[in-house]
């Protein structure tokens, strides 16, 4: 069943059942009202009778007028516990039972039965100073269910006429309810099928706006992650093709007697040193592929932050040398952090290595805290990035000049953002890159 169809349902029936529940009480209270009127019609008819019965005029004279009004009374004696007189067409003995039944000392009485019929009844006391007598009103419920009857028919047109308007704007609102839901499937399905270019953006409000909004942004990330990927397998092979096609040509050569002697042996060491390169890369492919997906593969553990940058200039020192590049490192402000100690290493040398391949003469490493996060500073007094080159330096097999891999940042960054920080770089003061770490 669908969705527009179970909402009108379920509208429909609740308000069936509300209104229900609101026809049967308003039954009640009408019936008590109109019998409450009654009795006090009677009342005042009684009190009109009274004086004619205290001026010794018979209510049999006045059987006409009974008749027309449908009214019957008689006279209860309690002294004598006796009917005295009356003048109405039931039978005594009817009276007589009724008056054995009912109690006829309340002022308040219930609807008196006979057979299938109802009566209202109206007690008036005839002059009680004087006499223990009362004057009994009875007259049929016929009439007053009649007019119950047709006030209720009424009701019932006008509930019927609110229950069909209702239902109508009720499948009004759940069409413009579901119409987006059903438009947001469609949108969902050219996802499923990968038509990005097709998507189109659905008019809605509210929680189903959130929703539509949310899916435009998955759509937009999807397609983004699957250009990456995209890119990254048409990198990664041409990267792999690179140093394959290298051994490949000098293993051929060397087979085949094209490299003899020393160029043999040079053959060999390119061979070694393209295994170890081609190794190098798969092993940062294969780490890059656990940090998105394995949660075992990244350890946290509490590490001061002094010691994180000490170890990256120990293991960065003999590089440094090496290039004659001067490393200098401080540490403002040293807190603990927790990361694990040997990826988060890994991601500093990224860094800190590809900045001396750059440098000139000096990198800087600086430790500071800001807003209650610690800053990690990279500069170096090298060539610097390239403007246009500096939003994609940390995706997969993006290189700048004198790049290795192109895979060391991707990694940097992979660490960073497991370790719930944030990594950026811009032109450094002192001429060259600056890669900011926030933990």
């Amino acid at each position: 069943m669908r969705l527009q169809t179970q909402l009108t349902l379920a509208f429909t029936t609740l308000l069936v059942i509300t209104m229900s529940i609101v026809a049967v009480t308003i039954h009640s209270l009408l019936l008590n009202v109109l019998i409450q009127n009654e009795q006090d019609q009677l009342q005042e008819k009684g009190e009109i009778l009274t004086q004619f019965l205290f001026s010794e005029v018979s209510p049999r004279n006045f059987s006409n007028w009974l008749s027309d009004e449908e009214l019957h009374l008689f006279v209860y004696d309690r002294s004598m516990d006796q009917v005295m007189l009356y003048s109405t067409s039931l039978d005594i003995g009817v009276i007589e039972q009724w008056v054995e039944h009912y109690d006829l000392t309340r002022r308040e009485q219930p609807l008196w039965i006979d057979g299938h019929t109802n009566y209202v009844v109206s007690i008036l006391p005839m002059y009680p100073d004087l006499l223990e007598r009362d004057l009994v009103l009875i007259t049929p419920l016929d009439d007053i269910q009649e007019i119950q009857q047709t006030f209720f028919n009424r009701l019932m047109i006008v509930f019927l006429v609110g229950i069909l308007i209702i239902i109508l704007l009720t499948h009004y609102l759940t069409h413009r309810l579901v119409t987006p839901l059903t438009q947001l499937r469609y949108q969902l399905k050219k996802i499923e099928k990968r038509h990005f270019d097709d998507i189109e953006r659905i008019k809605a409000t509210g929680e189903i706006k959130e929703v539509e909004e949310s899916v435009i942004d998955m759509a937009t990330e999807l397609q983004r992650y699957m250009k990456s990927q995209q890119q990254f397998f048409q990198n990664a092979s041409h990267e792999l093709k690179t140093p394959l096609m290298t051994i490949q040509g000098y293993a051929e050569g060397i087979k085949d007697g094209v490299f003899q002697g020393e160029e043999s042996e040079r053959g060999l060491e390119v061979m070694v040193a393209e295994i170890a390169r081609l190794k190098k890369i798969i092993n940062e492919m294969i780490l890059l592929a656990k940090l998105d997906s394995d949660e075992n593969v990244y350890q946290e553990s509490p590490l001061y932050i002094s010691e994180l940058i000490q170890a990256t200039v120990d293991r960065a020192l003999p590089l440094a040398t090496d290039q004659q590049i001067a490393l200098y490192h401080k540490v403002i402000d040293d807190m603990t952090i927790h990361v694990d100690k040997e990826k988060m290493l890994q991601a500093m040398m990224n860094i800190v290595t590809n900045a001396i391949r750059h440098a000139k003469s000096q990198v800087y490493i600086e430790v500071t805290q800001q807003s209650g996060r610690i800053s990690i500073t990279i500069d170096d007094d090298g060539a610097g990035i390239e403007d246009a080159l500096m939003p994609h330096l940390f995706e997969r097999f993006i290189k700048g000049k004198g790049g290795e891999t192109g895979l060391g940042l991707a990694i940097s960054r992979a660490i960073v953002q497991r370790s719930n920080g944030i990594i950026t770089v811009e032109h450094s003061p002192m001429g060259g890159a600056r890669f900011i770490i926030m933990l």
